[in-house]
């Protein structure tokens, strides 16, 4: 596996640091599970993420359980951040920095760098959030996770766009099934408040995975990558089920705002991922 080099910044021009509190997406976040921001980065910025996604795709589905299923044509692959030439400038964006220092605290930890794919073909995902509701956000109402989502292409209908239903963060979940899946009976409220997104090329989004939410089905003949950033508040315990790493040469090559929050293996070379068949991969595959 090569590790890409890491280039110049394309992000608009503040630094991170500097970044202020953002008092709208925390609202959108405790309120409706999900924020964005628009254009963020420019199409040509993107143009090369979605160029590492698709090598990235390839070669994970040359070899054993480099891609796992979540429905019919529809594939997620985790990646390690070298290889893709953006990493930094995504994750020292001044919005995305304000946003984890916000929700999840100054001292917040990136934990997962993937993508998800719907080919065409790709059929509706049961409604479902993406891991079990924590008992800190049962009892403190407090979000300890955020997954930013960013398309390489602009999105239109026919792809099967994500689809949401706002303020279900709070749903208590232990009646759904493995705490993720709720049961068909409940699916008329989330389709009263679903919402479909549209993200153009260069927008970010900010959500908690506790939101619920479905992926909806693709009748273009376009795919519709996703590339997906997951951070936690200290504690939360997502990193055990992914497998970041970074080779020497590239941890001291990153600024000191990236390797603070980056707390994964330094490794001499970096291994293939081997994806892990969750419950949620094996319930998405069966619909």
């Amino acid at each position: 596996m090569t590790p890409h080099a890491t280039p110049a910044t394309t992000r608009p021009a503040g630094p991170a640091d500097e970044a202020e509190t953002p008092v709208e997406a925390l609202g959108d976040l405790y309120r409706d599970g999900i924020t964005a921001c628009r254009g963020a980065f420019s199409p040509d910025w993107v143009r090369r993420v979605g160029e590492d996604v698709d090598a990235a795709f390839q070669e994970a589905r040359s070899r054993p359980d480099g891609a796992v299923g979540r429905g019919p044509q529809r594939w997620y692959v985790e990646i390690h951040p070298e290889q893709l030439r953006g990493f930094v400038d995504l994750v020292t964006h001044p919005w995305v920095v304000s946003v984890c220092r916000a929700v999840l605290g100054p001292d917040y930890e990136i934990v997962e760098l993937g993508f998800d794919i719907p080919f065409p073909g790709a059929a509706m995902q049961p409604w479902h959030r993406d891991f079990p509701m924590p008992e800190e956000t049962r009892l403190r109402r407090r979000l300890t996770s955020l997954a930013f989502n960013l398309t390489t292409v602009d999105t239109v209908e026919a792809m099967g766009p994500f689809e949401i239903a706002p303020g279900t963060q709070w749903d208590d979940g232990r009646d759904f099934d493995h705490e993720m899946f709720p049961p068909k009976e409940r699916y008329p409220r989330y389709e009263s408040r679903a919402v479909r997104k549209y993200p153009k090329r260069g927008d970010i989004s900010a959500r908690s995975a506790l939101t619920v939410h479905r992926g909806t089905p693709n009748v273009s003949d376009l795919a519709r990558p996703v590339l997906v950033l997951g951070v936690d508040a200290p504690g939360a315990g997502n990193a055990g089920h992914h497998d970041l790493a970074v080779t020497r040469g590239y941890w001291e090559s990153l600024p000191e705002l990236v390797r603070a929050h980056l707390h994964c293996p330094v490794v001499d070379a970096l291994e293939p991922i081997r994806q892990k068949h969750t419950i949620e991969g094996l319930v998405m595959g069966a619909e």
